[in-house]
């Protein structure tokens, strides 16, 4: 049985809420990345910011990145799943939410990676990948 922890890209960095929006935009220029999960001070997971956050929550509205903190970008509840999870557990989260990317969370709660579009299209069969992308983009 595939679980999370078998098809997540380990090693994923967050960004603390406090650390600002340039800060986050360097990261995922270094890390080769298009979303970063955000920790609050006690390094649990309270959300994630986007590249797109960033052009439309803080550059199209004029504010300055290098002093908006990464914390104000994002929005409710993140969603995420643990590193023992089972692949259909994962593609139901992500489908029921139509969410792109997943944080992958150990038994401390801690993050250990992230599951993206990439991840599931390396390791699920053409017929489950084709499933889950008309779920998660269908209006």
């Amino acid at each position: 049985m595939t679980k999370a922890a078998d098809i997540m890209h380990p090693g994923a960095q967050w960004i603390p809420e406090n650390e600002s929006v340039l800060r986050a935009a360097q990261m995922m220029r270094d890390l080769g990345v298009g979303a970063l999960p955000v920790s609050d001070s006690n390094e649990r997971l309270c959300g994630i910011v986007t590249d797109r956050d960033i052009v439309v929550g803080c550059i199209a509205e004029n504010c300055d990145p290098s002093r908006t903190p990464v914390g104000q970008l994002t929005e409710g509840t993140p969603r995420w799943i643990p590193a023992d999870a089972d692949v259909t557990d994962v593609l139901r989260e992500m489908e029921e939410h139509k969410i792109r990317r997943l944080p992958v969370i150990d038994q401390n709660k801690r993050l250990v990676g992230m599951i993206s579009e990439a991840d599931l299209a390396h390791h699920l069969s053409d017929d489950l990948l084709g499933e889950f992308l008309e779920k998660v983009y269908a209006q």
